[in-house]
């Protein structure tokens, strides 16, 4: 397993093998507000690095969501498609939106860690 990695846009991903599990961070489902519908990607779409892949609609707003990394879909998460709140209570875990088949493993080196994460959120 690798660490956990995100991108400038508020997307995390966690690679076990050549699967990374996709999602929101607690900073981007918290300037959401309460999450109200999730529109999530169809297994077997093929994908690349910073396509949109999905929306999250709020009371707020409506967000995209992009893939940080290029591959397949092999999964979404069913629990967030009938309950979007789900996401807004654990984003960062049994909140995650979808899993991906990494077309490239090295692509994941290209996202922040969470330390300049931290930094980019808290400099926002």
């Amino acid at each position: 397993m690798t660490e956990r990695r995100f991108t400038k846009s508020h997307e995390w991903i966690e690679v076990k093998g050549r699967v990374g599990t996709v999602g929101i961070t607690h900073y981007a489902q918290k300037e959401l507000g309460d999450i109200v519908y999730a529109q999530l990607p169809k297994v077997g779409q093929v994908l690349r690095a910073g396509q949109e892949v999905c929306v999250l609609e709020s009371t707020k707003a409506a967000a995209d969501i992009y893939t940080p990394v290029s591959g397949k879909v092999v999964a979404i998460n069913e629990k967030v498609r009938e309950e979007p709140a789900l996401t807004n209570r654990d984003a960062e875990h049994t909140g995650w939106l979808f899993q991906i088949e990494l077309s490239s493993a090295k692509e994941v080196d290209s996202l922040l860690t969470r330390v300049d994460y931290d930094k980019m959120i808290a400099n926002s």
